[in-house]
């Protein structure tokens, strides 16, 4: 998802001016009054565990197309985080796992120059999930294996290193509830 900077009101159609607010400089609406806020967006995200192996999909979309991702994506407007990130395996590799059996692992932070999202991460055993991975919407390819021979297949998104090696080594077990 890419966050633009318009010129002008989305509500009203007049130029934007910058206005100080809150100690930043803000795009702000003279005609309606109102700051035009650019906030970061919801993604969320389930790593698949089974022993030292996880569930990958490779991207074939950007960003890191060709590159080994865990299943996730946006957040819709409604939906709450484990619901998203359980929607995401489905539809990126066709396994499907009950959100109350989310563990939460972590919440992160990315910015880029054309994007900021906020990473909801979960983490599940592949017990309590059902299907085999096939590719799907925006993977070429899902597929369980190591860490080592997704990056020998082509590597790991970067996004995605640090949560997967804390997963693999038991560092990240998910310590609370995803409801």
């Amino acid at each position: 998802m890419i966050t633009v900077d318009g010129d002008y009101c989305p509500l009203c159609g007049t130029e934007l001016d910058r206005r100080t607010v809150e100690g930043r400089t803000r795009r702000y609406c003279p005609t309606c009054d109102r700051v035009v806020w650019r906030n970061s967006k919801p993604v969320a995200s389930v790593v698949v565990r089974d022993g030292d192996r996880v569930l990958l999909g490779r991207r074939d979309v950007d960003p890191h197309r060709g590159l080994w991702g865990v299943p996730g994506g946006n957040l819709e407007h409604d939906e709450h985080p484990a619901t998203g990130a359980a929607r995401e395996l489905r539809e990126e590799t066709g396994v499907r796992v009950d959100p109350a059996d989310l563990r939460l692992v972590r919440v992160d932070h990315v910015t880029t120059d054309r994007t900021s999202v906020v990473g909801v991460r979960f983490v599940v055993d592949r017990a309590l999930t059902t299907g085999d991975p096939e590719a799907r919407d925006e993977t070429s390819a899902a597929r369980f294996d190591t860490l080592a021979e997704f990056e020998a297949d082509g590597g790991i998104s970067p996004w995605n290193r640090d949560l997967l090696a804390a997963v693999v080594d038991g560092d990240a077990d998910g310590d609370a509830d995803a409801r």
